[in-house]
């Protein structure tokens, strides 16, 4: 069993590294070039440079804790260590999804009319609210981490240190135990602030929504065609706030399912549930970001249309 839940984690683990690193430095490889081709960037495109970053670090950060425990498993008998892996997983998580809560809510200022004075405000000032939600975001972040290491003080101090002396010098089953109890202590204590971004996202995608019904029967009372400029930027927004919230939900789904199923099926099968489903959002994320951007559709389509003219050419040598 242990056998083939490994293999079935490697090759997981494989497809979402690739994939996870291709997606977020294709993105950050495009925007930095025309960064440099223009000279300038604009602030959606810093916000996507930056998520992309953010999302590159925890996907590595999260491959090489993995490698760690697979080569180095003794590491873990220790506290300290636990604490360090799950506080830099903290941080990473942290900047991924709020610059991604951060890009729904430029879309939002962007896109939605209304004519209430604080949404004017706000909307001409839509720099300054990402920078003091990046702010707001920071005290979360601290929050989460003091919470975190009061959690695991309490926790360490009530049994670690009994499950430490009793499982010091056995194997590798020992070891995913005690990980996967210190899962149990991090998990309902992180999810509890990544539902805050969450909510962030789905008031911005709501208001939207209500922004675009508005729009609509203004555009039916002029008699004019509803498929307009405003229209379609709405439509935009809309979608890209719609799969950042459905992949969003179904990654809060895997924690709900992780924390429910402690005790209900193997240590080792939780651990690696628990990995890739911290990848599995990063990765599918990027992808829809890519589908959703004109400029890095176009420099997808291009990267396959020369790719498939490499590929023709090999075969033409090859013949």
């Amino acid at each position: 069993m242990n056998n083939s839940v490994s293999f079935i984690f490697a090759i997981t683990l494989f497809i979402e590294v690739v994939t996870g690193t291709l997606g977020n430095g294709f993105i950050a490889l495009v925007n930095i070039t025309d960064w440099v081709k223009r000279g300038k960037i604009s602030s959606v495109d810093q916000i996507l440079t930056a998520l992309a970053f953010s999302r590159l670090s925890l996907v590595w950060s999260v491959l090489i804790c993995i490698l760690a425990f697979k080569l180095c498993p003794h590491l873990f008998m220790n506290s300290e260590m636990l604490i360090v892996t799950e506080v830099t997983w903290i941080v990473n998580n942290h900047f991924s999804i709020w610059l991604a809560t951060c890009l729904s809510v430029f879309y939002f200022l962007k896109v939605a009319n209304f004519s209430n004075s604080l949404f004017l405000y706000l909307k001409w000032r839509v720099k300054k609210v990402m920078l003091v939600t990046l702010v707001v975001s920071l005290v979360i972040l601290i929050l989460n981490i003091v919470v975190t290491l009061e959690s695991t003080h309490l926790w360490i101090d009530s049994s670690a240190e009994i499950m430490f002396d009793s499982l010091r010098n056995l194997t590798q089953f020992p070891r995913a135990l005690l990980v996967t109890n210190s899962s149990h202590v991090f998990l309902p204590t992180n999810s509890m602030f990544m539902f805050i971004p969450f909510t962030v996202s789905l008031v911005a995608f709501l208001l939207l929504i209500f922004s675009l019904c508005k729009h609509l029967r203004k555009m039916q009372v002029n008699a004019k065609q509803p498929r307009d400029a405003g229209t379609m930027a709405h439509m935009k927004a809309l979608k890209i706030g719609f799969s950042f919230l459905i992949v969003y939900a179904i990654y809060l789904l895997f924690i709900v399912i992780e924390v429910l199923s402690f005790g209900l099926v193997e240590d080792v099968v939780i651990i690696i549930f628990d990995y890739s489903s911290r990848l599995a959002f990063p990765t599918s994320h990027s992808f829809v970001l890519i589908l959703g951007n004109s400029k890095l559709r176009r420099a997808t389509l291009s990267v396959l249309w020369w790719l498939r003219c490499q590929f023709k050419d090999t075969n033409t040598l090859g013949y």
